[in-house]
This record gives structure tokens, C-alpha cells and sequence, in this order.
């Protein structure tokens, strides 16, 4: 008993080193004793000020998330933009704009879906976020995912894609192609930021039909013009 009780110690001393003070007593998400929406918000009450990597040093705002906490679909991308960081959500710049565009194509909008990313401050310039910062805030998402239990992951991008997968993938050749993120459906797509900057028709073809791919699983019905 006494090597238990250590083994429990060192473990909660090892989360808690990691900034992790948010422990559910009980099955998290669907079927728990609590609401989806107020676990996020004792996880986001654990986290707002969080200084686990150096980026809470250029913070406005932390980004937590946003969206329907019972939702089958959840988006994750990277990291947040000045946008993000300005406003405190995810995605409302133009790459927000763009994915807010795929996801009405869907039948869809922010009230029935949820929307993260890997990391929840902004990395200095836009740039990838770096290992030490994902190690430090991966966490979180997981606790996200682990209270929310979408059927599907959408995740936006290479870095987010290879997070999730555990590996490094192209993007290119993976995207449109179903995966597994601990039993959960993950479809990985192209991040809307590369659609900008990449704005074909075979790009926006690419995503559609990854998406098409999600609205079967999901059985979403859509009348939306294709590659709209």
C-alpha cells in the first residue's frame, strides 16, 4: 500500500510539474457526471494563467477554444495568429474567415462544431511552434479531446498532423487519408493559411474532398455546390 500511495504521489507531482492541476474524478466528457461545457471551463479556469513555456511572455490573450463542447467534429490547427491572440478565440482572422467559409459549405457553424489548436499562445511571428512548447501545452488539447470525444478530428496542417499522428508525415501526400488519434477518426487536411497562399483549384478541390469525406462519415446531409 505505502509503494501505491508513492507511485500516486510521484505521478501527481510529475502533472502537476507539467502545469496540470485539473483532475476529474470521474469519466470525463459524454456520460459523465458533469457537463461538457463546465469541465472545459474548470480546465480553462486551471490554465488561464499558465507560464509552462515562454510564450505566455507575448500573450494578449491565451486562446483556449471555442464551440460545442457535446459537437461530433472537432478542428485543430497549430497555434494562434495576432488575430487569435488579440481576440482570445481561434481562428478569426483570415484564415478563420476562410475555414468559417468550409465549414458553412458543410451545413455547419461554430455552435455545432469546436475549434483548438496544438499550442494555446501565439509563437512570436507566426512560426511553428517549437517541441518544447508543444510538449508543454499538448495537455491540455488532449484533456480538450478527452472531454468533448468528437467522432472526427479535423486537424489543420502539417504540424498539427504530425502531433496527433505521433510522427512526422507529409501533408501532401496524407491529407484525405483516414487515421486513428486514440480510437478517434482523424482526418488531416491542408491548413486554410496554405489555402491562401495556394488558392487553386486543385487545392480547394483537395479540401473538399477531404471534407466531403468527413460529412459521409458523419452522415452531415449538404446540397453546397462542389469545390465551393
Amino acid at each position: 500500500m505505502d509503494s501505491l500511495l508513492q507511485y500516486i504521489k510521484t505521478h501527481v507531482l510529475y502533472l502537476q510539474d507539467l502545469g496540470i492541476d485539473f483532475f476529474p474524478q470521474e469519466q470525463t466528457g459524454r456520460g459523465s457526471g458533469k457537463a461538457g461545457s463546465e469541465l472545459l471551463e474548470e480546465l480553462f479556469n486551471s490554465m488561464r494563467d499558465c507560464r509552462r513555456c515562454s510564450l505566455f511572455n507575448g500573450r494578449k490573450n491565451m486562446v483556449f477554444g471555442q464551440g460545442n463542447p457535446d459537437t461530433d467534429l472537432m478542428f485543430i490547427g497549430e497555434g494562434p495568429g495576432e488575430e487569435e491572440d488579440l481576440q482570445g478565440l481561434p481562428f478569426v482572422g483570415r484564415s478563420g474567415q476562410l475555414l468559417d467559409k468550409i465549414i458553412t459549405a458543410m451545413n455547419l457553424d461554430r455552435t455545432k462544431i469546436y475549434i483548438a489548436n496544438i499550442v494555446k499562445c501565439r509563437p512570436p511571428g507566426n512560426r511553428n511552434p517549437s517541441e518544447e512548447e508543444i510538449e508543454k501545452c499538448l495537455p491540455f488539447l488532449e484533456k480538450q479531446i478527452s472531454i468533448i470525444r468528437p467522432k472526427v478530428i479535423c486537424v489543420l496542417g502539417a504540424v498539427a498532423f504530425n502531433v496527433l499522428a505521433g510522427k512526422k508525415l507529409p501533408i501532401t501526400k496524407n491529407r484525405g487519408k483516414w487515421y486513428e488519434y486514440k480510437g478517434i477518426k482523424m482526418m488531416p487536411t491542408f491548413h486554410p493559411s496554405y489555402l491562401l497562399r495556394n488558392y487553386t483549384r486543385e487545392t480547394r478541390a483537395a479540401v473538399w474532398d477531404d471534407m466531403k469525406e468527413i460529412m459521409k462519415y458523419l452522415k452531415i446531409n449538404n446540397e453546397s455546390i462542389e469545390n465551393e
